[in-house]
Order: C-alpha cells, then structure tokens, then sequence
C-alpha cells in the first residue's frame, strides 16, 4: 500500500478507507512508498508537466485538503486526481493499486479525444461539420434513404442530436458491419434538434475521420496531438472492422488526461505552438444544444452540471467551466476563468455527487487567475 503525500504543515493525514500516493507542493512528506514508486518520477520524468506548490500558484492549500477529506468521508471511490494551476500541478494522488504509471479506462472520457480528431480533420480540411453523413459509406446506406438521414451531418453527431429514440451503440455491436448497422437505425425526430446521448455518434465519427484520412484515430492523433503532448502507450479498442470505437475504450494516464485538458485551457497551444486551431476549440467547448430536463428532478435545474449544455463531445458544467468525462468518474475538467484543470479517475456510481466536492472544495480554492 502507498501513503498519501502532502507538504501542508507536515501534518500526515489519515486515510479512513484506501492509502493514496501523491503530492501537493513540492517540498512534500513522503510515507509508505514502495518498492516500485518514488518521489523522483513526479520531479524527473521526461514527459512530466511541470511541478509547483499551491501557494506559489494561489491556491489554497487546505481546501485541497479538504477536498481529500471528504473524497475519504464519501463513498466514492477515486483512483486518481490532478489539480493544475497556471499550468502547473499542484497536487496530485492516487488511490492503491492505482500509481502514475498505470493507463487508465476512460469510458465516454474518450469522446473528447475523438472529437478532436474531428477538429484536425477539419482544420486539414478533409471534412466540414455541415457534410451529410451518407456522403462517407455510399457502400453501407440502407436501401432506403429517410430524409432525417438524409440531412443527418457530422455536427449533429458530434452534438448528440441524431434524432434516434435510444442509444444505437447497444445493437450496433451485435452486428458485424456498425456502421451499416447505424445508418439503417429509425430515426424518431429531425437531425438537430433533439439531444440524445449516444455513443453510435461518436463511433461514427470515428469512422469518418478514418474514411478520410486512411488511418485509425488512435494512429491520426498520435504526431498531431499525443507526440506533441508527449501522451505515450496510449490504445483505443476497435470494432470488428478495425475502427476505433471513439466512444469509449481509450486508455491513457492521468496526467495524460491533465495535458489534455491543459493543452484546451491554452486554446489549442503548447509549447509556443499552436497545435489544435484556436477557432476548433472555441467551437468544440462552446454551447450547442441543451439537455432535456428530467420531468422529476432531484435538484434544481441549475445546480445539475448534466443540464449546463452539450458541446462537441464536451459537456458545459457550472461556474462556467466545461469538461470531458466519462461512467463512474473519469474527467478532464477545465475551468477558463481560474486558470485550472483538474484530472480525475474513479469508479463512482455518482459523478453529479464528485463535481459536488470538487465545487465546494476546490473552487473556492483559487485566488483570482491574474494571482
């Protein structure tokens, strides 16, 4: 088992349920490292982001405490997080078994990165967000074109208003060919104007982008987002006819997840270049279409980061931020107006109840971004 790292008076902190590995700040306490994990892969690992401590940074170093505190009250079961501030971390851990150097399972987190392939394919122009969808697989149409099929475009995939009833990924993966399996899915309103998650969107776009390019999406991003980012040993799982499924099954690392988020507040920036257009990331983290209301809600309406807007593969949360995530709690949450990412992974059946912690915690954590 590891123990949780922390440099705040030097004053250990009990775990109530799991040990954790990590840091805040660097002039940190460590304890019950083990054999395989030391302090010198958070100070000098090549592909590391840089390191800082919170107050160097304005950020409040009890509130990150805090925030450990409750995640340990809680029942949620985090693995890992990383906070970063002004592009610097400033705490970080993760939960035995889990450690810095193990990929992780993103879920729905992957439709993030999916719909960035989308965004180099446009700025290559390959494709526009306006193309028909049926202009791809003139191979793979039903017999029969609907007109809802008809005017279905990338946008609307990449908005989740297809305008089907239900998820198509379920019965998608019990055929052979998903993409023809799609295209002949019912369509219940028009393309456009109905939100309706649906991770056959996203593997269609996936499939797109690998109609265009010739290459796997995991294989396109790799020189223009993964090797500039310095994000290595990444896989993305494929469908039987080898395109990467672009909903789900990406598998990186944390900080790989932070990088990510990182390279989005910088809009598109990295190292002085620009690596993904300004205008794509202004257009994939804006709002684009609004979630429907449950017709019982357990809370109110605004207070619900589920009812804050859809975007390209990204969702809006509260307090003006926006994120990437994925089931049981995989999240790249970016915040512009505190200069902040923060990656987390976990197996929590409550992601609403997370953002809870990370809002009362951590928010109040950040002096003014000019800090």
């Amino acid at each position: 088992m590891y123990g949780f790292v922390q440099a705040i008076n030097t004053t250990k902190m009990s775990s109530t349920r799991r040990d954790c590995i990590g840091q805040v700040g660097l002039t940190s306490l460590y304890f019950g490292l083990g054999a395989s994990f030391s302090k010198d892969f958070f100070l000098h690992s090549a592909t590391a982001l840089p390191r800082s401590t919170p107050a160097a940074q304005g950020v409040d170093a009890s509130r990150i405490l805090s925030f450990i505190h409750a995640i340990h009250q809680s029942k949620h079961e985090f693995h890992s997080f990383m906070l970063l501030r002004h592009g610097q971390v400033v705490a970080e851990g993760w939960w035995a078994p889990y450690a810095p150097d193990l990929r992780h399972t993103l879920y729905s987190m992957s439709k993030s990165f999916a719909s960035t392939a989308v965004g180099f394919a446009v700025m290559e122009g390959k494709l526009k967000v306006s193309d028909p969808v049926v202009k791809f697989f003139p191979a793979d149409l039903p017999a029969t074109i609907s007109p809802e099929l008809a005017k279905l475009t990338v946008k609307d995939l990449l908005t989740m208003s297809v305008g089907h009833e239900v998820d198509t990924s379920q019965a998608m993966r019990t055929e052979e060919n998903w993409v023809k399996a799609f295209l002949a899915f019912p369509f219940k309103h028009q393309p456009g104007t109905q939100f309706l998650y649906n991770s056959g969107a996203t593997y269609m776009c996936s499939a797109i982008v690998q109609k265009v390019t010739g290459q796997k999406i995991v294989d396109y991003l790799k020189p223009r987002l993964f090797d500039p980012l310095q994000i290595e040993g990444m896989d993305w799982e494929t469908c039987p006819k080898g395109i990467n499924v672009g909903g789900w099954g990406l598998r990186v690392k944390t900080e790989d997840l932070a990088k990510f988020g990182q390279l989005f507040l910088q809009k598109g920036q990295w190292n002085g270049k620009q690596i993904v257009s300004r205008e794509w990331v202004e257009e994939a983290t804006s709002f684009k279409i609004q979630q429907p209301a449950p017709e019982k809600p357990s809370r109110p309406n605004a207070e619900n980061d589920w009812l804050q807007g859809y975007c390209y593969q990204f969702w809006r949360c509260r307090n003006n931020a926006y994120r990437g995530d994925g089931a049981f709690g995989q999240y790249t949450i970016v915040m512009p107006e505190q200069d902040a990412v923060l990656a987390i992974t976990s197996e929590s059946p409550n992601m609403q109840g997370q953002l809870d912690l990370i809002w009362e915690h951590l928010l109040p954590a950040f002096a003014p971004a000019s800090a």
